[in-house]
């Protein structure tokens, strides 16, 4: 939780309550539904929470956005981000039931009534959006194949809609191999100096 404060010292005592809980949450339904791997649970707001606010460095979505998170997983990037953003909508993605299962009961827990879970893989998911987030989930030409056509036609936010990717690693030949007409590549260590973040990048490509 130090590290949340150290990065967004303007949290309401809501949002602060809320992040808090985090932990407790996740050990507790860790130990049923595997969701994050054992060893990395007590770095859960480091490599977790706080990876996934990168994406509220980048960029704050204004009220009323609309934003899938793409194969979510435990619910990183979209529920640290759904505690951020309160006034926003977002739909947890994710084809294997038992994770949306952990979300819907943090979810819960937390109070939030901006999360909405779907057992669907994107592909089929009928909604348009002015963001796609997603973490670490596939290469960014797989990613892009199957957004097409789920991104919203009007912009409301200070960058034009579209997919916001965390990634890690060299990513020179990913996104070479992307076809998309803007990509940026942005080093997290321009907002975070802790070392987990030296070889991890925001990728953001609008749609």
């Amino acid at each position: 939780m130090q590290l949340i404060q150290k990065y967004f010292p303007d949290l309401t005592p809501r949002q602060l309550e809320q992040f808090a809980a985090l932990d407790g949450l996740y050990r507790d339904w860790n130990e049923k539904i595997n969701v994050i791997s054992r060893k990395d649970i007590d770095y859960l707001y480091e490599h977790h929470v706080l990876h996934s606010l990168a994406i509220a460095k980048f960029i704050q979505f204004k009220n009323a956005t609309k934003i899938m998170d793409l194969g979510t997983g435990g619910g990183f990037p979209g529920i640290p981000l759904a505690i951020m953003f309160p006034k926003c909508r977002f739909h947890l993605v994710d084809s294997i039931a038992k994770k949306l299962k952990v979300i819907d009961a943090v979810s819960e827990a937390l109070e939030l009534k901006n999360v909405f879970t779907f057992h669907s893989r994107v592909e089929q998911m009928p909604y348009q959006y002015d963001f796609i987030v997603t973490r670490a989930v596939a290469q960014l030409s797989d990613l892009l194949a199957w957004t097409k056509g789920k991104s919203l036609y009007k912009d409301q936010n200070a960058l034009p809609n579209g997919l916001i990717a965390l990634k890690g690693g060299d990513l020179a030949a990913e996104l070479a191999a992307a076809e998309a007409k803007l990509i940026k590549q942005l080093p997290l260590s321009v907002f975070f100096k802790e070392d987990f973040f030296k070889d991890k990048s925001l990728v953001y490509v609008k749609l």
